[in-house]
C-alpha cells in the first residue's frame, strides 16, 4: 500500500519511468522568471552562459548556475518585433566563430508588411553581456501571408552553414500549397552561407544546395521541403543528423531526420497518413517521418535534442522531445537499423515551449509558466550534482510510523547545499524542514510532526540536481 501511494505521488509530481529509471523536473534557476520563453541556447564560447529568448523581443543572459540571482538584458528589440500567438522573436544562433567575431543571428517577425526577418547582429566589443541592437544587418525577409506557422528555429550545422526553418505560411491545411511549391521559401528548411556574399545578397548559396543553378524558378535557398511547421530542430553533435519536429494539422505530430534535397510530404501527407485527397495520395518520392504520435498523446510537438550529456546516462543517445499541449516528454531511441523505441519520461509539464542544452550538453526545457527546468533521475546519481557520488542518500525516518518527533538520517559525499521537505500524498509540500549547507558525512535532522494530520507523507532530500525520497507514516496520537 505504501509503495502504491509513493508511485501515485511521483506521477503527480511529473515523474515517469524509462527502462527502469524514474525522472522528475526541477527548476534549473529558481530565482529567475521569463516572460514567454521560446529558446534556450549557449554561445559556444566556453563562457558557461545561457541565453533565453522572450517572445516579445527580449534576450536575457545569465551564468549557468542554479544559484544565479538575476538575468541581464543582452538585447531588447521589442520595437522591431510583431509578437503574439505564433509571432515574435523566435530564434537565435551564434556564429561558430562567435568567440572571435561576435556575430549572432536572429529570426523574428516584423509588421507592415508582416514578414520573417533573418538578421545578423554583433556583440558590444566592450561588454560581453550586451548585444548591439544598432548593428543589425538584414539577410532575408520573407513575407508571411497569415499570422501562424512561422517556424522560427535557426541553427548552424556541422558544415558551418545557417539552417532556417520556415512554416508553410499559416491558415489551416496550407491552402496555397506552399510547402510543395519549390519557388516559395515557406514550408521549407533553408540553408545559406553567411560567410560570403553573392548576387547582391548579404549571403551566398552553398554549392550543394539541391536547386543551385536550376532553370525552373526554384528557390536556391531551399535545402528540404514539404514541411508544415518545424517549430524546433537540432543537430546531433555525434552523428550530424538533423532532427526536426514538425507540428501536425489535426491528427498527427511527427519527427523526421531531414536530408539534403528531400521532400517530407506536407500537405500530401500528415505524418504517415494521407491528408489532401485531391492528390490521390501519391507518395512517390516522399520521405516518411521516423516517428509519429496521434492527438490522443498531444497536439503540438516541441522538438528537442539528442542527449549527449553525462548526468543522465540512461538517456544517452536518445532524442528528448515533448508536447506543448499535453505536457508529455519522451525519449526516442533510433539508430536507422532497428525499429524506434519511444519512452515517456515525464508527464503533465506546463506548456513545454522549447528545449535547450548547455555547453556540457546537459538538457533543459522552458515553459510558458516562466520557468526553465532540468530533468533529473529520481534517487540516482548525477554527474553535475553538488553531492558528488553514491554516498548521497536519505535513509528511513526514525521512528516510522511516527506520532511526534521524527529523525531524518541522511548522507552526503561532499559538502553541499541541501534542502529537506515533507510532502503529503497529493504531492503538496506541507513543511520545509531544512535549507542550508552540510559537510560530507552522515547527518540527522529532527522535526516535530505532532501538528500534522495522520496519513502517509514523503520526505525529500534535494541537492543540486539530485534528490532522494523516503515515505513516512504519521499516526494519531
Amino acid at each position: 500500500m505504501r509503495h502504491a501511494i509513493l508511485s501515485s505521488l511521483l506521477a503527480m509530481l511529473g515523474t515517469a519511468c524509462a527502462q527502469g529509471q524514474s525522472y522528475e523536473p526541477i527548476k534549473a534557476f529558481p530565482a529567475l522568471y521569463f516572460q514567454n520563453p521560446v529558446e534556450i541556447v549557449h554561445a559556444g564560447d566556453e563562457s558557461n552562459r545561457l541565453f533565453v529568448l522572450e517572445q516579445s523581443g527580449l534576450i536575457r543572459v545569465f551564468p549557468n548556475n542554479a544559484s544565479v540571482a538575476k538575468a541581464d538584458t543582452f538585447m531588447n528589440i521589442k520595437s522591431k518585433v510583431l509578437s503574439g500567438g505564433e509571432l515574435g522573436l523566435l530564434g537565435i544562433a551564434f556564429h561558430p566563430d562567435y568567440k572571435n567575431n561576435g556575430y549572432f543571428y536572429l529570426d523574428y517577425t516584423a509588421d507592415n508588411p508582416r514578414r520573417t526577418i533573418i538578421a545578423r547582429y554583433q556583440v558590444d566589443p566592450n561588454n560581453a553581456n550586451k548585444g548591439d541592437a544598432a548593428s543589425e544587418q538584414i539577410l532575408l525577409e520573407i513575407n508571411q501571408p497569415y499570422t501562424n506557422h512561422n517556424g522560427g528555429k535557426i541553427a548552424f550545422g556541422p558544415d558551418g552553414y545557417l539552417y532556417i526553418s520556415m512554416g508553410d505560411g499559416g491558415s489551416g491545411g496550407d491552402p496555397e500549397n506552399r510547402a510543395q511549391n519549390r519557388s516559395s521559401l515557406l514550408g521549407k528548411m533553408l540553408r545559406i552561407d553567411v560567410n560570403n556574399r553573392a548576387n547582391g545578397k548579404n549571403y551566398a548559396i552553398p554549392p550543394n544546395n539541391p536547386f543551385v543553378g536550376n532553370q525552373n524558378g526554384y528557390s536556391e535557398e531551399i535545402w528540404a521541403w514539404g514541411l508544415r511547421n518545424v517549430w524546433k530542430f537540432s543537430f546531433d553533435p555525434e552523428t550530424g543528423w538533423l532532427w526536426a519536429a514538425d507540428v501536425g494539422q489535426g491528427k498527427w505530430e511527427e519527427i523526421s531526420l531531414l536530408e539534403n534535397g528531400k521532400n517530407y510530404g506536407w500537405r500530401i501527407m500528415e505524418g504517415k497518413h494521407c491528408y489532401n485527397p485531391s492528390t490521390n495520395c501519391d507518395t512517390a518520392g516522399l520521405v516518411q517521418p521516423i516517428w509519429e504520435y496521434s492527438h490522443s498523446q498531444g497536439v503540438s510537438v516541441t522538438g528537442g535534442y539528442v542527449y549527449r550529456g553525462t548526468a543522465l546516462p540512461e538517456l544517452a543517445g536518445k532524442y528528448i522531445y515533448g508536447d506543448y499541449g499535453s505536457g508529455r516528454i519522451w525519449a526516442l531511441e533510433y539508430d536507422a537499423e532497428s525499429a524506434p523505441i519511444n519512452t515517456q519520461i515525464l508527464q503533465n509539464q506546463p506548456s513545454v515551449s522549447s528545449f535547450g542544452v548547455d555547453q556540457n550538453n546537459e538538457i533543459m526545457f522552458s515553459s510558458f509558466n516562466g520557468n526553465i527546468y532540468r530533468i533529473r533521475q529520481v534517487g540516482g546519481s548525477n554527474a553535475d550534482n553538488s553531492s558528488g557520488d553514491a554516498a548521497f542518500a536519505l535513509h528511513s525516518p526514525k521512528p516510522n510510523p511516527a506520532s511526534g518527533r521524527v529523525v531524518l538520517p541522511f548522507s552526503l559525499g561532499n559538502t553541499a547545499s541541501i534542502s529537506i521537505a515533507l510532502f503529503d500524498a497529493a504531492g503538496r509540500e506541507v513543511q520545509r524542514i531544512f535549507d542550508g549547507t552540510r559537510e560530507a558525512g552522515n547527518h540527522e535532522i529532527a522535526f516535530d510532526s505532532s501538528t500534522l494530520p495522520a496519513g502517509t507523507y514523503f520526505c525529500r532530500l534535494t541537492s543540486g540536481t539530485m534528490s532522494a525520497t523516503q515515505d513516512l507514516i504519521l499516526l494519531h496520537r
